[in-house]
């Protein structure tokens, strides 16, 4: 089985790498290969390499900046899905794409489930939302996995900011009314792994034939961006933080940003459990093994 990895350089790229390379015949491409804004290059480099599956990891991730570059993100984000999917529909290939929480405005006040009217505050969260429907729209075989707070050991993500910030200031603000479930991309990358294994186990079917559509995948449980912190900050000498920083909590309006987020993030994934058996641990267990993990 081909299968092609579009944004293969990026934090979630790099952990799929490795939890897809058992599966088959791994094609990873970064931006330089496959560029999400080029139409014509993603068309060339799908019918060239014929995969079975695509999966896509490439995605304009810069939120804030994402308000000033709206068209690029369009392009990256909204565009540049529907086109893989309708190469991988015209090859009957399956597409794995992933989401983000942002899709949603945040005033629910439980958890969020895949059948709940999306309304995204922000352009980062209006394109992933375009590139859902793009996906739908042609028909092909997919999977969208929507996953929240996304942290790693590499790339530009919460966990890396704070023990940056750590080091480098004796106290840190940080918001404490958003509410959101942080999620490894090594616990994301495995699940996806697992469940595109299922699918290829189950014989005389095209992939995702008849369990695909829109599933969450977050890590168990919730907190805060401050409760993150602190907890990151609590196994600071396994990400190599010295420093000790007083955490001041407050309110998101104390710490604006040119792109809203919702207040209440949190994905219920009741469906991916019923439907594939898979239930990621909480997320601060996580937490707990992305901090062995560095040390090693």
């Amino acid at each position: 089985m081909r299968i092609l990895l579009t944004g293969a350089g990026g934090q979630l790229g790099w952990e799929l790498r490795r939890s897809l390379a058992p599966l088959g015949d791994l094609v990873s491409a970064d931006r330089h290969r496959v560029d999400l804004a080029d139409p014509d290059g993603l068309r060339r480099a799908v019918r060239e390499l014929g995969p079975r599956v695509i999966v896509n990891a490439g995605a304009h991730t810069a939120v804030d900046r994402a308000e000033s570059e709206p068209d690029l993100a369009m392009a990256v984000n909204g565009v540049g899905p529907g086109i893989l999917a309708e190469e991988a529909r015209r090859l009957g290939a399956a597409i794995v794409h992933f989401s983000t929480d942002y899709v949603f405005d945040g005033a629910k006040p439980g958890a969020y489930v895949e059948e709940d009217a999306t309304a995204p505050l922000s352009v980062y969260g209006r394109t992933k939302l375009a590139g859902e429907e793009a996906i739908q729209a042609t028909g092909a075989f997919h999977l969208i996995l929507r996953t929240s707070w996304v942290y790693g050991v590499r790339g530009v993500n919460f966990l890396r900011t704070v023990c940056r910030l750590a080091a480098e200031r004796p106290e840190l603000r940080m918001v404490d009314d958003q509410t959101g479930a942080p999620t490894w991309t090594r616990m994301i990358a495995e699940a996806t792994a697992q469940v595109i294994a299922a699918e290829t186990a189950r014989r005389g079917h095209p992939l995702f034939a008849e369990t695909g559509g829109v599933y969450h995948l977050t890590a168990r449980g919730s907190t805060t961006w401050c409760g993150f912190a602190r907890a990151i900050l609590a196994r600071g000498a396994a990400f190599g933080v010295s420093g000790a920083p007083r955490l001041v909590p407050i309110r998101s309006a104390e710490y604006p940003t040119a792109a809203r987020r919702p207040l209440n993030s949190v994905l219920s994934n009741a469906k991916l459990e019923r439907v594939f058996g898979l239930a990621l641990p909480a997320w601060d267990e996580s937490l707990r093994l992305c901090a062995e993990e560095a040390q090693r």
